[in-house]
């Protein structure tokens, strides 16, 4: 119990330094917000942009609005769009469920397929298998994200016209019940296929490292020799070690996704916080920008707490450990 109050308190102090560190770089950034408003209006005179600037608190020094901002964050308010003229929370919220849905099932997929992939290469470190996997895991680590997505954008667009390349569902003939769900299933497998398809590469080499290990140790061996079936071996007995280097690095990498999924919504149209960043910086909407990095910074801390809640399920030394000092 102890030890789980001094993360709370420790992501509540990383997070207070998150917004203070975040405000801060972005105020910093050359631009003008009021003049970016008065544009998307045609053009304004200078008490207009003086109406702007009062009505945003733009007019006020750098460091009063800091402190205001930190305050109305701590009360669960995160100010008004710019751009957009609406809450920043409720676009957040409305933007952050397909977000999720796109980063879960792009680290399942390749969290599921890479340490399987790794798996299969360890049993035959030297098998044509394994060459073949170590190449496209060179190959699918190297190729940026961006330039993947285009690639099956124009596969999936011109020469293999069968899944939908944009969107997160059929605008022009609206689903509802399993229908929507099976259209958002299939707009969601490219977008999910190109952001997996990096980190795919990641996990099987590294599954397959730490499976040759971890099949080396002394008491694989003495499984083998009691007459153990192969797969259970594999299975029950190594994999469950073998797992916990890939388990850290996931948990290391979620902000990585985050970001990645920045770019992967841009070139697919998928609605989420990706293309709200986008459009924020396109048109210095500063509160949905910090809004937006706010929530990723929670999300991925969430994320850290989830990873040592499946340390705890994966290794029973570290569950003990930390009962002990509780």
């Amino acid at each position: 119990m102890l030890g789980f109050v001094r993360r709370l308190v420790n992501a509540v102090a990383l997070l207070l330094a998150v917004v203070v560190l975040n405000f801060t770089l972005i105020q910093a950034a050359p631009g003008d917000p009021a003049m970016v408003i008065a544009g998307e209006m045609g053009g304004a005179s200078q008490e207009v942009l003086a109406d702007i600037r009062a009505r945003y608190g733009l007019d006020r020094s750098k460091g009063e609005q800091l402190v205001t901002y930190v305050t109305k964050v701590a009360h669960g308010d995160f100010g008004y769009s710019f751009y957009f003229n609406r809450p920043v929370a409720a676009l957040i919220l409305q933007r952050l469920p397909a977000t999720l849905l796109l980063v879960l099932t792009s680290l399942f997929a390749a969290v599921l397929v890479g340490a399987w992939l790794g798996i299969l290469c360890a049993r035959n470190p030297d098998g044509a298998l394994s060459q073949i996997v170590s190449v496209f895991a060179i190959a699918g680590y190297a190729a940026p994200v961006f330039w993947t997505g285009l690639m099956l954008l124009v596969l999936f667009a011109s020469v293999w016209p069968v899944l939908p390349v944009g969107g997160m569902s059929d605008l022009a003939s609206p689903k509802s019940g399993l229908a929507l769900v099976t259209d958002i299933a299939r707009h969601l497998v490219l977008p999910a296929a190109t952001l997996a398809i990096v980190y795919v590469a990641q996990y099987s080499r590294l599954t397959r490292t730490s499976m040759i290990e971890v099949l080396g140790a002394d008491y694989v061996r003495t499984a083998r020799a009691k007459g153990l079936p192969e797969l259970v071996v594999v299975y029950k007995h190594a994999l469950r070690n073998a797992l916990i280097p890939l388990v850290t690095v996931v948990g290391l990498q979620f902000g990585q996704v985050l970001a990645g999924a920045v770019l992967v919504e841009t070139v697919f149209a998928w609605p989420g916080l990706g293309r709200l960043v986008f459009d924020s910086i396109l048109r210095r909407d500063y509160p949905t920008l910090l809004g937006v990095l706010f929530f990723s910074a929670l999300v991925v801390l969430a994320a850290n707490l989830v990873t040592d809640l499946v340390y705890r399920l994966i290794d029973p030394r570290i569950r003990t450990a930390g009962s002990g000092v509780s």
